[in-house]
């Protein structure tokens, strides 16, 4: 007995002594000025090519499979010089390696992965830069910096999706618009030096801030104490966006009394961008305070003010564009011996943070966020109630529509004017209405925005917990609610002294019929006023585990959401007599619409070995559309998708949209060579689509087409290669090869007010508009950019601090947008029900065939120089891209005016078409020069 008693005691010994003797190597990072912990940097062992990330402490560890001996530490993060440590490894100690520090990187000070996206392009409507703002430089994956940074320009996607499908937050506050899904990174613009500390989570891997998204999460981190103590003056010029910028921050660092601030002033502005007449107006302003109140807890106050005014371009058809040129914009003309643009995008909405960090022990802690944004965004435009069509580029305008009646002689002249002017007159606008004062009638012009002014309160708590070094869980509660009022108000009765006639110039009803006859002027609502009102709360958890060979990790999140709408008008429009009572559709609250979103993902990564990687993903979510694509109406009516005139269609009913996804990733590295290659597929099930248009055909009007039930398809891969072939000079390269296609047939319907819909029927009057069909759209590619591109570059950077590099970048298989009704019933059948009798199968496959765009390449060129003087330093920038000056389309639309067979062949015919698509160019050569001093 006591011989096995002592065998026990011996083999607990034992055990106590292996655990005892594991190799450990361990330690943390900091910045070598501010002496504060770096998150995310990646600590290596080379050689064995061992990898960890240090945490948000800047802590990291390694506990398996640790060479013994002489071994080097490399510590790398962008932005950083990257170091090496020689260390020695003892078989069954722990060397704990505390307090390593970085240096900011002067060479990476050249600006490079921030004006493209965070200036250049996020205000433009047509852009599809927004779908990737969200991959800058915070992300070391060579495909993702080169989508982000040689693709945008091109419309690119990401697995062509939109970026409603990727989730930006700002201190742990979501910042997705609710109309539209999309981040509105205007709201943050010009603030380069204050939003650069990013944190990453790309596809459907783990966020520690939210369940995500499957194009995945970028948190913004503005707390005071995380940025680096000091100054910045920078001044940038180029020709894309905006002429001037200058920009000033400095911040304070962590003080000894616990307080931190970080300030930042810019400017950018310019008379005229790329394309002609758009203005850039914009200040920004940012404020960052922090009071660290002990070891424990600390709290952030962030304020962002970037008021930002632009002036708008306009898509044209190719005819246009062959008279005047890739850079011609319509919107407008000449006014007082200046370019007066018509259609101007102004934002002005502030954004306040309050944010309480506390950290609970050295492994558990609770973010608690307040965020409020408010204020408006404005889109001004021409409004004709009493006159002609105003636009210059308007069909009846152009020699196509002479040459369509044979008519030489107009559309020679109608050639000459374009060519000579071909922009609005502004001067006979104002002229039509001092004639409308004499004669006491209402103005024929008036220009106004359409405004969306929105209050929206987030809360929300986020709690993360290291259970042990292999188990890390986070979870997340969240509650935001939307005041949105949206209306049209007059901002410049253009000489009129009489006001605008608040009536429809189409159908002669009331926009309200409680306010009959309303004359409006400058700063009064006309046309439509009403509110929408949501409400979402949602909460995710998520488990991370990380072990020796296997990292794998856990979540799922649900969200209630519902909307409402409020009329403030009395819409005539949406008044019917049905039964001999009076149905209104407008005024007053709508139906509560609720949805219930769910997600679950996991995900793991094998490691074969410190070389070779292979990472999985899978996610399910279901989420409730955008209001843009719930209301088929909101401006006139309470309809949503389903609802048709305030009935519900029994064929359709409108659910959350419903998105699969899955991914497979090998991953290489080793000390000259990185790559990773992706493989994914996603499905998207129960979308809609709204979208407005004109239609000229066997019905006339302006309609609303509804599209639901939307099925896509989106399978590709992805590659990304890096390759340190020298101390000096890298290759780089990426691919993306996807196939985006819709894999179903949506039902569809338009609803309209015009007469080709209102009919008599037994006394009462009826909108016939809603019937329901299907679009055939089932294999047509999905528009958004070219579903094939390519990248090869080099870098070169000088131990002297002066580096230069090139990149090559092909695009193929672009597709332009496709009109659903052409792919409908309506194309092929005449007003009686019954197809055209002179219907050709054939021609109409030639007819309806997707337009496909040509392939392009476009070369651009970076450099730059940094010197330290002292213990400041100086930089210098510039970039030209697309230097070959290769024209190239982007994107485009088909016009939906003519829809029905007849007239779609008989306009193909012509020899210009008078509705052919619309298109948007890329930009020709251009710059960007920039240079700074840091202190």
């Amino acid at each position: 007995m006591k011989k096995s008693y002592l065998f026990f005691l011996l083999g607990i010994l034992s055990t106590f002594t292996l655990v005892a003797q594991k190799t450990t190597v361990k330690g943390s990072v900091k910045d070598a000025v501010t002496d504060e912990p770096i998150p995310d940097v990646t600590v290596t062992i080379e050689k064995s090519l061992l990898s960890e990330q240090t945490d948000g402490f800047g802590q990291f560890t390694f506990t398996s499979e640790i060479p013994l001996g002489e071994q080097i530490l490399k510590i790398e993060k962008v932005g950083y010089q990257t170091k090496r440590y020689p260390i020695i490894v003892n078989q069954g100690k722990t060397l704990d390696i505390q307090d390593m520090t970085l240096d900011v990187s002067i060479a990476n000070e050249q600006d490079l992965f921030t004006i493209t996206l965070s200036d250049d392009e996020l205000n433009d409507d047509t852009s599809g830069s927004d779908n990737i703002s969200g991959l800058l430089s915070s992300s070391q994956d060579i495909f993702q910096r080169t989508a982000a940074f040689e693709f945008s320009s091109s419309f690119f996607r990401v697995k062509g999706l939109d970026s409603d499908n990727a989730k930006v937050l700002i201190n742990g506050v979501e910042m997705n618009k609710q109309d539209t899904g999309r981040p509105q990174w205007s709201n943050w613009g010009g603030l380069n030096d204050v939003v650069r500390n990013q944190e990453l989570s790309t596809g459907l891997s783990p966020s520690a801030y939210s369940f995500g998204g499957v194009l995945g999460t970028t948190n913004i981190n503005t707390r005071a104490s995380n940025y680096r103590e000091g100054g910045r003056v920078t001044y940038s010029s180029s020709n894309r966006s905006y002429t001037n910028r200058l920009m000033a921050s400095y911040a304070s660092g962590l003080m000894e009394d616990g307080w931190a601030y970080t300030l930042m002033v810019g400017r950018r502005w310019g008379n005229e961008g790329y394309q002609d007449a758009t203005l850039y107006d914009s200040n920004s302003l940012f404020a960052s305070v922090e009071k660290k109140i002990n070891d424990k807890h600390s709290i952030n106050f962030t304020s962002i003010y970037a008021p930002n005014r632009r002036g708008k371009s306009s898509a044209n058809t190719q005819e246009v564009y062959d008279l005047k040129g890739i850079k011609y914009n319509e919107f407008w003309g000449n006014y007082d011996g200046e370019k007066k643009n018509s259609r101007i995008k102004e934002v002005e909405e502030p954004i306040l943070l309050l944010n309480h960090y506390w950290d609970i022990n050295e492994k558990t802690s609770l973010n608690t966020n307040v965020g409020y944004q408010f204020g408006k965004v404005g889109n001004s435009r021409l409004d004709y109630a009493g006159g002609e069509n105003p636009s210059p580029a308007y069909y009846q305008d152009l020699p196509s529509y002479f040459l369509e009646d044979e008519d030489l002689a107009g559309a020679y002249q109608a050639e000459q004017e374009f060519l000579n002017d071909g922009q609005i007159d502004w001067d006979r606008i104002v002229d039509a209405n001092l004639t409308n004062n004499i004669s006491g009638a209402n103005a024929a012009y008036v220009l106004y925005e359409d405004r969306n002014d929105d209050k929206q309160l987030t809360l929300n708590t986020i709690f993360s917990t290291e259970v042990n070094e292999n188990v890390l869980i986070n979870a997340g509660i969240n509650y935001k609610k939307l005041d949105s009022e949206n209306f049209a108000e007059i901002i410049d009765l253009l000489g009129s002294t009489t006001g605008a006639l608040n009536v429809d110039s189409f159908s002669q009803n009331q926009f309200d019929l409680n306010n009959p006859d309303q004359v409006a002027f400058v700063g009064d609502k006309f046309r439509y006023n009403y509110n929408l009102f949501v409400n979402e709360l949602s909460g995710f958890a998520q488990a991370q585990f990380k072990y020796n060979k296997v990292d794998f990790y856990v979540a799922g999140s649900v969200t209630k959401t519902d909307y409402q709408r409020e009329g403030l008008y009395k819409n005539e429009n949406q008044v019917y007599i049905e039964d001999g009572i009076e149905r209104d559709n407008s005024f007053g609250k709508g139906d509560k619409i609720e949805f219930t979103g769910y997600g679950a993902k996991a995900g793991f990564t094998y490691k074969i070995s410190g070389k070779h990687l292979l990472d999985f993903n899978g996610g399910y979510i279901a989420k409730a559309p955008s209001i843009r694509n719930t209301y088929t109406n909101s401006r006139e009516s309470h309809d949503y998708v389903g609802v048709i005139n305030g009935i519900d269609n029994t064929d359709i009913n409108i659910t959350e949209e419903k998105i699969s996804s899955i991914d497979a990733s090998y991953i290489f590295r080793s000390p000259i060579v990185k790559a990773k290659l992706t493989g994914f597929y996603t499905k998207i099930e129960d979308a809609n689509e709204v979208s407005f248009f004109f239609t000229q055909g066997s019905t006339t009007g302006f309609i609303q087409e509804v599209l639901s039930g939307v099925e896509k398809q989106h399978i590709g891969g992805e590659l990304g290669v890096e390759a340190q072939v020298t101390p000096t000079i890298k290759l780089k390269g990426a691919a993306s090869v996807g196939q985006y296609t819709y894999s179903n047939n949506p039902n569809l319907y338009v609803t309209s007010t015009s007469e080709d819909f209102i009919d008599v029927q037994g006394g009462d009057v009826v909108n016939t508009s809603g019937l329901v069909s299907t679009s055939n759209l089932e294999n047509y590619k999905v528009a958004g950019g070219p579903q094939t591109a390519y990248s090869v570059g080099f870098e070169y950077r000088d131990p002297d601090y002066w580096w230069f590099g090139a990149t090559a970048n092909f695009f193929d298989n672009a597709y332009i947008d496709v009109s659903p009704l052409s792919r409908s019933n309506e194309f092929y059948t005449d007003a009686d029900g019954l197809p055209y009798n002179d219907y050709d199968p054939e021609i109409a496959v030639d007819l309806l065939k997707q337009e496909k765009f040509d392939s392009y390449m476009v070369v651009n060129l970076v450099g730059g120089k940094s010197w330290k003087i002292g213990d400041k330093y100086i930089g210098f920038f510039a970039s030209v891209g697309n230097l070959l000056d290769k024209q190239y389309k982007t994107g485009g639309f088909e016009q939906g005016r003519r829809a029905d067979y007849r007239a779609l062949r008989d306009d193909v015919n012509l020899e210009k078409r008078v509705f052919g698509p619309k298109y948007w160019y890329g930009r020709g050569a251009n710059y960007f020069v920039n240079v700074y001093l840091r202190f």
